[in-house]
């Protein structure tokens, strides 16, 4: 069983924190690197096209979810 663990993180100047298993914070600072982005410019992309009542850690395992979703469906 992983592991949950907080992760601070600043969205448009503001320091917040998320709590994620270590498996999906890897995959989203992977994400990010391979993007070009640091980790706070992908959340902060994240948190404003989330839904409202959507907490941001579940945006982001969602988005990570779909990321490698859409990689796998690439590679056929």
């Amino acid at each position: 069983m992983s592991v949950q663990v907080k992760h601070s993180l600043t969205l448009r100047g503001h320091r917040t924190s998320v709590t994620l298993e270590d498996e999906f914070w890897q995959a989203f600072t992977r994400i990010a690197r391979t993007r070009g982005l640091s980790v706070n410019a992908l959340a902060s992309e994240i948190d404003e096209a989330r839904r409202s009542e959507q907490g941001l850690a579940s945006a982001i395992r969602l988005f990570c979810l779909a990321w490698y979703q859409q990689q796998a469906s690439q590679q056929g």
